[in-house]
């Protein structure tokens, strides 16, 4: 049985959501429209700035999806922040970047969805 990329996703995002806060389910909910405002980069360093619980969550699960196959965006050498920054600031082309930007935004959709029901809102 072959599972669709939606699929794939949604089920990497059910593995996110398991004991949530209701801080993670408000920054879900926010950070599609952060990355579509300030872009990708910008969101990621938005997230490890705040350095809490909530937002370093986050930030590893989008991390995480984008260093996954079938997702995976191979021109990333991991899923750490400094070196999913450096591959996105260096050696991205602007297709790369893009197709990591709707991976995240993707993965986003599904972790936002998860994470309301799981909190029951």
């Amino acid at each position: 049985m072959t599972q669709s990329l939606d699929q794939i996703r949604a089920r990497y995002a059910w593995g996110c959501v398991h004991d949530v806060t209701d801080e993670y389910v408000n920054l879900a909910k926010a950070a599609p429209s952060l990355i579509m405002t300030n872009g990708l980069m910008q969101t990621l360093a938005f997230l490890k700035s705040k350095g809490k619980v909530h937002h370093d969550k986050l930030l590893e699960d989008i991390l995480g999806w984008l260093v996954k196959p079938p997702a995976a965006c191979t021109f990333l050498s991991g899923k750490e922040f400094e070196k999913v920054m450096n591959d996105l600031a260096s050696r991205a082309s602007s297709e790369q970047y893009l197709h990591a930007t709707r991976e995240a935004l993707a993965i986003l959709k599904w972790i936002r969805h998860l994470a309301a029901a799981k909190k029951g809102g």
